[in-house]
């Protein structure tokens, strides 16, 4: 037997043997990937192995060199003195920001003008002329006469196709479904109550008033609430606190209230009926409760966790009111001012386009990285170590 097998291979072609042996080659390195991956699960397993790479970890994100333990006393001294000229710095920066407040304040009357025919025009109150309708995108720069004829005359037949909608319909709910951080509280049964929505005005407080800013949701005549206007009012604080100074870092939402919603009988979105069955301990008889229970909206956004005296709360509620101010802050900075730009999608692009530069160029570094590798006349792709991805797949 063992005289045939040293025949046959004799006979085998040698480029058949290079094809065995690159087989076996890529064989043993698939297993020293997988072993590696093994090995890699149980240290991940460890609860010794993760808490020393935490410790590696938390060291990472900087922490006191010791220096100032080691300083004489009357060096401690002049830091403190330091400290102390840092906290009257502290309080004269809560008032730029309280003047920051009332620059907005200002400006905010300035923009309104343009906010209200915006709105009027959104709800077909007014109709804009010719001149204020013309707009020359960059790509039309390029276009010839001919063909900006040709393109106007196919858009005429199609406005005479369609029926002629008044205003600008679904505006702000289209703005709402375009932007992640508003449409992740949408539900399908709120789309049709927002397709009234008309306007979104913010409201700053009046000069000398505690810091605050409201929203306000200005719907048409609707078959869901009386409501025509829903409010969300946000307080803030510019001002340090006094057991922890250092920690001010401008102005902050401390609470905020919201409107009550007089709903039409039937049309609350925020609450459900669900039917639970129940059966009697004793006479196992079984009857059919109806209960009313809280239902995902975004109107639930008008009935934020209200904030206690002594400002504890639950971690459900802190993050509740989190996500809230943050809504809320963005939809004031934003959305307000920006709001065709989202209802068009390019601020949305814009968002995306500096978050896609960075992602961009660690792309190309990865991509030269990889040019550089199979350039090298030493590079030997099947030496490299298992990746995450491998081992998942392993």
């Amino acid at each position: 037997m063992a005289d045939i097998d040293n025949k046959d291979q004799a006979e085998m072609d040698p480029a058949d043997m290079e094809d065995v042996e690159d087989v076996e080659e890529e064989e043993t390195v698939e297993n020293s990937k997988r072993k590696a991956c093994q090995l890699t699960e149980q240290l991940m397993q460890n609860p010794q192995i993760l808490a020393a790479l935490q410790e590696g970890l938390d060291g990472l994100n900087g922490s006191p060199s010791g220096y100032i333990e080691s300083l004489p006393k009357v060096v401690k001294r002049r830091i403190n003195a330091l400290k102390n000229l840092q906290v009257k710095c502290v309080h004269i920066e809560a008032k730029f920001y309280e003047e920051v407040h009332e620059l907005e304040r200002k400006y905010a009357a300035l923009y309104q003008p343009f906010f209200d025919k915006r709105s009027e025009i959104v709800k077909a109150a007014y109709e804009p002329t010719d001149e204020e309708c013309e707009w020359k995108a960059d790509e039309e720069e390029e276009l010839t006469d001919e063909m900006k004829e040709k393109a106007k005359l196919e858009e005429e037949k199609k406005d005479e196709e369609k029926e002629d909608p008044k205003g600008i319909p679904e505006f702000w709910l289209t703005v709402f479904k375009n932007v992640d951080l508003l449409s992740d509280m949408l539900q399908e049964h709120d789309e049709p109550i927002l397709k009234h929505l008309q306007d979104i005005k913010v409201k700053f407080s009046d000069p000398g008033q505690p810091l605050s800013f409201g929203l306000e949701f200005h719907f048409e005549p609707n078959d869901f609430f009386s409501n025509t206007v829903l409010t969300k009012t946000y307080k803030m604080r510019s001002e340090p606190e006094e057991t922890n100074p250092f920690s001010f870092d401008g102005p902050e939402i401390t609470s905020c209230t919201g409107s009550t919603i007089e709903w039409t009988k039937g049309k609350n979105v925020t609450l459900k009926t669900i039917k639970k069955k129940q059966k009697h301990k004793g006479r196992g008889t079984v009857r059919t409760v109806t209960k009313t229970v809280p239902n995902d909206s975004f109107f639930n956004f008008f009935t934020p966790p209200e904030v206690p005296e002594n400002g504890e709360l639950d971690e459900d509620s802190e993050a509740v009111l989190a996500a809230d101010f943050e809504i809320g802050h963005f939809i004031r900075e934003r959305i307000v001012p920006r709001a065709v730009l989202y209802f068009t999608g390019e601020a949305i692009e814009d968002d995306d386009d500096d978050y896609d530069e960075e992602g961009e160029e660690a792309d190309d570094e990865e991509g030269e990285e990889e040019a550089d590798e199979e350039n090298d006349p030493d590079y030997d792709p099947k030496k490299d170590a298992a990746s995450p991805a491998e081992c998942k797949s392993q």
